[in-house]
């Protein structure tokens, strides 16, 4: 591979105006600049990125660190689109990006901070942290290395976040279920160490309070965001509280798995129990009934955390606190009782 000495040595010149001369100085000649050019397309010279990155201590890269991720046979596209987001806001700033995988066991045995640095990374944006994960506790308590979280609303001088209203999100699906006349309602949430559990938690009590409607924690149950996790909770939701007419999912995979539940029971949805669900996946247009859902825009966060990881490694001023708005969306499984 030719080397910037190389071009030098032939173009009679030294290398630092090499250098100079390929990075677009003005105390270069146009003739001296032309000339060394020509010589490295001839050589086909490209630069060596991680000399660069030695001189400048800069990479340009970003690690993108997905905690767990799961296969959903393409029913949920959550972390492809944020992924999709980051990616794109990352090329339009001359930024690349490096995905990585993790786990609460891989964290235990590797840091967060030795993960990056090995990869020789700027900065890191984090998606699917647990509350009682490793890398959440290092981020927030140790490490002065430059990250964003997604949907964990934490923040310092190195870490920033983004994230969507949870709370008013699920307030406004529960309120439209509630100016439908429904009062005996249920809901299905994630687990207890997603804080976007908690959030949405928060925001279905604020809904009862608001309408004077008395909070039963019997009525609450956790479906660990599975499809298979929402119907075996809808199945004990119908044995233990019989007279529920509407259900709130966390997520709009454990409303189907609800929905599938309700139809084994014979229980038509939405006549018999209205449901509403949390994210606005694709299959939530196309199933049957279609579902009501809070949409929250997944790219618009992908591509909103890897802004602000940029504004944050390039020293501006920012507010490190970005919070999205989310859109109830009501389709056909949820209806007026008469």
């Amino acid at each position: 591979m030719a080397t910037i000495k190389d071009i030098a040595k032939i173009a009679g010149v030294s290398i630092t105006t090499v250098s100079r001369a390929l990075n677009g100085y003005d105390d270069v000649s146009k003739e001296t600049k032309q000339k060394i050019k020509t010589i490295a397309d001839e050589l086909d010279y490209s630069p060596n990125a991680v000399a660069r990155s030695l001189v400048s201590s800069k990479t340009n890269t970003i690690g993108v660190i997905f905690s767990e991720l799961k296969y959903t046979g393409g029913k949920d596209t959550l972390a492809f689109d944020i992924l999709i987001g980051i990616n794109e806001r990352a090329n339009e700033m001359n930024y690349d990006i490096l995905l990585f995988s993790t786990s609460p066991s891989k964290q235990r045995i590797k840091s967060y901070y030795n993960l990056c640095k090995e990869r020789n990374v700027d900065g890191a944006i984090i998606f699917g942290l647990r509350v009682d994960d490793p890398y959440l506790e290092e981020v927030i308590q140790k490490s002065k290395f430059p990250c964003v979280l997604i949907d964990i609303p934490f923040s310092n001088e190195h870490l920033g976040n983004v994230t969507t209203d949870n709370i008013d999100g699920v307030r406004k699906a529960v309120q439209h279920l509630i100016d439908g006349g429904h009062t005996n309602i249920a809901m299905i949430n994630g687990y207890p160490a997603a804080h976007v559990s908690e959030q949405r938690l928060k925001g279905f009590k604020k809904a009862l309070s608001d309408n004077g409607i008395a909070y039963d924690e019997s009525k609450i149950w956790d479906g660990e965001f599975s499809e298979d996790g929402g119907e075996q909770v809808m199945q004990r939701i119908l044995d233990e509280h019989p007279g529920v007419t509407a259900v709130f999912c966390s997520s709009d995979l454990m409303a189907l798995g609800a929905m599938r539940a309700l139809e084994k029971r014979g229980r038509k949805v939405p006549d018999s129990v209205s449901v509403v669900g949390y994210d606005d996946i694709i299959l939530s247009s196309y199933c049957v009934p279609k579902l009501t859902t809070i949409h929250q825009n997944k790219y618009d966060m992908g591509w909103a955390a890897a802004k602000l990881l940029i504004e944050m490694l390039e020293g501006k001023q920012i507010d490190h606190n970005v919070v999205l708005n989310n859109e109830l969306i009501v389709r056909e499984s949820t209806k007026k009782l008469r």
